[in-house]
């Protein structure tokens, strides 16, 4: 009866060992109040993820609002439904995503990436940088 019940927590926990990937529904967090932002989703195609903000979810956010500081294709576009991330593909043999780029919705600035599943993949560390110059964030999975 022991082995019974180990090999059935073995195969739930099986999940968690697999490969996290940055593939999913994200929370992402505000540096300065450490409240939830918004919920961007992640999604893979062809070996290529890309992330569109879903949801709005910081108190008193305008659902209505627009991306107007950005320069291209995304100019006055909706944030909501908006692509924030473009053009990243996992590094052959690491947890590591990278080679796409960032949006900034808030100031239109647009960041080499590096997602990194942390935590099992409860978690994303999310490096926006130029050059050598840049700044990670942590986004929490949503469930």
């Amino acid at each position: 009866m022991r082995y019974r019940i180990a090999a059935l927590l073995l195969a739930l926990a099986a999940p968690a060992w697999a490969n996290p990937t940055p593939v999913g529904r994200w929370h992402t967090i505000d540096d300065d109040t450490k409240e939830v932002k918004s919920e961007v989703v992640i999604t893979e195609q062809d070996g290529v993820l890309t992330g569109r903000v879903e949801k709005l979810l910081r108190k008193g956010a305008d659902p209505n609002r627009r991306c107007t500081a950005c320069t291209d294709d995304r100019k006055d576009q909706p944030i909501v439904g908006l692509e924030i991330i473009r053009g990243v593909r996992q590094v052959p043999g690491k947890a590591v995503w990278e080679g796409g780029t960032i949006l900034d919705p808030e100031n239109g600035k647009t960041y080499n990436v590096r997602l990194t599943p942390v935590e099992g993949g409860a978690k994303l560390e999310v490096r926006g940088s130029i050059l050598f110059i840049g700044r990670t964030q942590t986004w929490v999975r949503a469930n």
